[in-house]
């Protein structure tokens, strides 16, 4: 047990490396799109969104791979190669691009932009840095829990409780990026807040290698040399010609569907905290104390942080007092804790839409409805509510998603099963970004009507929050009809 324990402490730093990587790129990223990069703020919230969602989808490719040819541990290894060649070349594009001031930035949003090669540069890095975690995220969560014996009851339960520490985990080092990372791109160099999370990424496969030797490997099983994907692929098409075992495999993959779909409508309010609630902060005070003036994008880290309080809570009081009163292993019914922060999320969107009108009344208020570069006279503060209740909302749903995807599927389909998870922040972020583009192009592009408008003061970022609501409302209570009569699938034996 105790060399469990290391092997999986040993993981999670390897976890925590990485997630400091992505989101030391992920986090400020519509920062640099509208700065040094010159783009509008529709044109580089639909960016992020595509980028954000391309690299949340590919994590299915990665598991295929990782489950059909390569294995988990191989996939790893050359994932991160990749990983670190994007991030590296990215750091590159951010070098060559001009150093200017705030106010050049400005100005060259509407006059003009860094040559296109610049942009190809960068954009071919990003989308590298996608393909490099297509591999690793899946595989790294999966190989994870793939040390806990399933036939040990005891390991069983401390399974369930990995989830909820690997993401602990994970958040330290979102925190630890958004703290560090953040502050250096906007207050020392872009080049070096690129950097930074390169250097990270190499120590994140550093430490991977050095517990080669200890790790437990999942085989397949026996009677099944076969490839997975056929072996299920068999049982859908002809399962009069399979054996039972297969056929519910087969049947579980299906059960899996309609869970999959309503859960997008979590995801898509989901992937705006990197967006427009970073924007939002951009036209606010942003001095906490005197002579302090924070980035944007920093408030990101009190999502780190609450999430941070919030899973020992959840994991040693809310359980186990929830195990006496429900008789259930695992407290709560995984698909409930996913639905608790689907309500959680759309209130979010309820709170945020609200503060947007409050934001837009001060700036009418004070006369700076056609001065965008003018600080609004309203505190950052205002923020910290959308930002804190989103966190709750991921400490029930994204920790749910993990769990109950990685438990339904098949187990030589493990990777694949994380992978959904991640495939449906990919897809929401892909329907936002769908969303802005086509609310945008309704109501006016850039011009003086637009949701989204180049200047937030005559923007409506309220009337899509409250579009979200409306979404995310919705899809939960198809969610509640579905979830009622969800069979879970016992892979473990109980």
């Amino acid at each position: 047990m105790e060399c469990r324990l290391v092997h999986n402490r040993m993981l999670s730093g390897v976890e925590v490396a990485e997630r400091f990587a992505y989101y030391g790129i992920a986090s400020n990223l519509i920062s640099y799109l509208t700065g040094p990069l010159g783009l509008s703020t529709a044109v580089a919230a639909s960016n992020v969104n595509a980028w954000s969602g391309i690299a949340c989808l590919l994590p299915v490719l990665g598991a295929f791979v990782a489950d059909a040819f390569l294995g988990r541990y191989r996939t790893i290894i050359i994932a991160s190669l990749v990983y670190i060649l994007g991030l590296a070349l990215v750091t590159l594009s951010a070098c060559l691009v001009p150093i200017s001031t705030p106010s050049e930035h400005i100005a060259r949003v509407v006059f003009s932009s860094p040559s296109s090669l610049l942009n190809l540069l960068f954009f071919f890095s990003l989308y590298l840095v996608a393909i490099g975690q297509s591999g690793h995220k899946p595989c790294v969560q999966a190989f994870g829990a793939d040390q806990f014996d399933e036939k040990d009851p005891k390991e069983r339960l401390e399974r369930s409780s990995f989830f909820n520490w690997w993401y602990l985990s994970m958040c330290a080092g979102v925190s630890l990026a958004i703290l560090v990372v953040v502050y250096i791109q906007e207050a020392v160099s872009w080049a070096l807040g690129f950097g930074i999370p390169c250097v990270f990424m190499v120590v994140s496969l550093v430490l991977f290698v050095l517990g080669r030797r200890k790790y437990r490997y999942v085989r397949r099983r026996q009677e099944d040399v076969t490839n997975p994907f056929t072996r299920i692929g068999r049982a859908l098409l002809a399962p009069s010609a399979c054996n039972a075992s297969d056929v519910e495999d087969a049947t579980a993959l299906v059960r899996l569907i309609p869970v999959w779909l309503t859960t997008l409508t979590y995801a898509i309010p989901y992937a705006q905290y990197m967006t427009f609630f970073t924007k939002q902060g951009v036209t606010m005070e942003r001095t906490i104390v005197p002579g302090v003036k924070i980035p944007p994008a920093s408030l990101q880290v009190l999502m780190g942080f609450l999430i941070v309080i919030c899973v020992p809570i959840y994991d040693r009081v809310l359980v186990p007092v929830s195990r006496y009163i429900t008789k259930d292993p695992c407290g709560i019914t995984m698909l409930k804790r996913i639905g608790t922060g689907m309500v959680l999320s759309s209130l979010t969107m309820v709170v945020a839409a609200m503060v947007e009108s409050k934001r837009l009344e001060t700036a009418k208020a004070y006369g700076l409805i056609d001065q965008p570069e003018t600080t609004v006279p309203m505190s950052i503060r205002w923020l910290l509510p959308q930002y804190l209740m989103l966190a709750l909302a991921e400490v029930f749903t994204i920790v749910g998603m993990q769990e109950f995807f990685y438990s339904q599927v098949p187990t030589e389909l493990r990777s694949i099963g994380l992978a959904l998870y991640l495939s449906t922040l990919g897809v929401g972020s892909l329907l936002s970004s769908l969303l802005i583009s086509v609310i945008g192009l309704a109501t006016g592009g850039d011009g003086r009507n637009s949701w989204f408008n180049i200047n937030l003061n005559r923007a409506h970022l309220d009337y899509f929050y409250w579009l979200l609501v409306a979404i995310s409302a919705l899809g939960f209570f198809t969610f509640l009809i579905i979830s009622r009569s969800y069979i879970y699938r016992r892979v473990d034996g109980v």
